[in-house]
């Protein structure tokens, strides 16, 4: 199948080129969404110190505030294909631009914890919305010649909209002489950093009214000449639009609707559901998410002043771009089994340096010069092993490597196990660091260690295999 898709690559350039820039103009657009997934996931960093300060809470309870998201993502990436079914991929990322919006304004200005917790419930929901809509509408709308190009953009987006909200935390520490509780205009610097997100979710909300709904969701609906419009308008006047509409309606009827039952065998699930299930788990049990929710907070808890902090959170996230476009440029060159192994033998080491550097941490709470640079070094080789490994194979593995038949099911229980997991390393890592911060970065380790057997003895390489071969 491959290898008779090559030679149209080609002649698809010359056939769409007045039509391509349209298309990434839309792909784009449709990003905005994983942009708002990454920012709203990420943003929360900056605000942590001061929610804690600001209702004077204890570790288990912040976690709690800071986890509750994750409980909103998984109800919206579990709802949103069936949404987006009824009622179209546009307006469901419109409800969840409003999601955004309202979550934005609710958490700049919350009147108790409890209230704050609900608005992140929220947002988490237009999170979870965001993470399933995105990728499936740049697939129905991408020409065939250019649709791995154009799917990595939501990837790409999320690891911008963490970048962007660590400058943008940064930027306003400093409006704030450097305290996140300090009041910029009547309000603390941690309510601004909260509320910023209102701008790139109008945004997003926006750019949906400018792009075109998905043909294959016309089709379901029945309006076929709707789809054949943006059918022309994302692949070209030259595309004989009947027989394309003809191949959507018999993809949609050949479609095997997967349910949960099909995962199941004589003992539990089918061996391979279990195998995606270790995948998304031990992605998240390395503890990726502390660098993105806590760093702040780790690096003020070893002596290190809020300023800096909150530029190393910058420069680790500036890191996470760069990590994932190496990913994305080998992945299909040395395959998704080297380099999730390269991935987790790097990042035990980076985490070993860690958990060495903060085992120096003095009784006034501050790490020797020594120290402390290799413990900012190893956090930074940390996530770049992560990024470039499985930060994006996870997701191309569980993309491929389910039969068909279950696919779409599988899918779905794999991600559901990926968020519970980053909740409970979500949730325990505050309660982890005030018992022994470095035992927290070596039970990270162990993780980083047991990933390697697993992958040798029950992931199979997927690189250059058709989905139908996958069984």
């Amino acid at each position: 199948m491959t290898s008779t898709a090559q030679p149209t690559v080609p002649e698809g350039r010359k056939a769409h080129p007045d039509h391509l820039g349209h298309v990434i103009f839309i792909t784009a657009a449709a990003a905005m969404g994983g942009f708002l997934f990454g920012y709203d996931s990420s943003v929360i960093n900056g605000a942590v110190e001061a929610i804690r300060s600001r209702y004077d809470v204890g570790s288990a309870v912040l976690a709690q505030v800071i986890a509750i998201a994750l409980i909103g993502c998984a109800i919206g990436a579990a709802t949103a294909g069936r949404i987006a079914d009824r009622i179209g991929r546009i307006r469901v990322m419109q409800i969840a631009a409003v999601l955004f919006t309202v979550s934005a304004v609710g958490s700049a200005l919350p009147f108790a914890l409890w209230d704050l917790a609900f608005w992140r419930v929220i947002g988490g929901f237009a999170i979870g919305m965001a993470s399933v809509i995105g990728p499936a509408y740049i697939a129905e709308v991408s020409p065939s010649a250019y649709r791995g190009r154009l799917g990595s953009f939501q990837q790409a987006a999320i690891v911008v909209g963490i970048a962007v909200s660590q400058l943008v935390n940064w930027g306003i520490l400093n409006l704030a002489d450097g305290k996140q509780r300090g009041t910029i205009a009547g309000m603390e610097a941690w309510q601004w950093m909260l509320g910023v997100m209102v701008v790139p979710a109008v945004l997003y909300g926006l750019l949906s009214f400018a792009i075109p709904e998905s043909p294959r969701y016309l089709i379901s609906v029945g309006k076929i000449s709707r789809a054949k419009e943006v059918l022309s308008e994302v692949e070209g006047h030259s595309v004989n639009l009947d027989t394309r509409v003809v191949e959507i309606q018999d993809a949609m009827r050949s479609e095997h609707k997967s349910t949960f039952k099909d995962l199941l065998g004589k003992a539990g699930f089918l061996p391979i559901v279990w195998v995606g299930i270790g995948l998304s788990v031990f992605q998240q049990l390395v503890g990726i998410n502390v660098a993105f929710y806590y760093s702040s907070t780790l690096w003020q808890s070893v002596g290190i002043d809020p300023s800096s902090s909150f530029f190393y959170s910058f420069t680790t996230s500036i890191i996470n771009i760069i990590g994932t476009v190496i990913a994305m440029i080998f992945v299909d060159r040395i395959g998704r089994r080297p380099l999730a192994l390269i991935g987790s033998a790097g990042m035990a080491v980076a985490l070993g340096l860690e958990a060495w550097a903060f085992s120096a941490k003095t009784a006034a709470g501050t790490l020797p010069t020594t120290e402390g640079t290799i413990a900012l070094i190893a956090a930074h080789v940390f996530v770049l092993f992560f990024a470039l490994s499985w930060g994006v194979v996870v997701w191309v593995f569980l993309g491929e490597m389910f039969p068909n038949k279950i696919r779409a099911a599988a899918l779905g229980v794999a991600a559901s196990a990926q968020w519970i997991a980053n909740w409970a390393i979500t949730a325990s890592f505050p309660s982890l660091s005030d018992w022994n911060l470095s035992g927290t970065y070596v039970i990270y380790m162990i993780f980083a260690l047991l990933s390697i057997p697993f992958v040798l003895r029950y992931v199979k390489e997927t690189k250059g295999k058709a989905l139908e071969e996958m069984g």
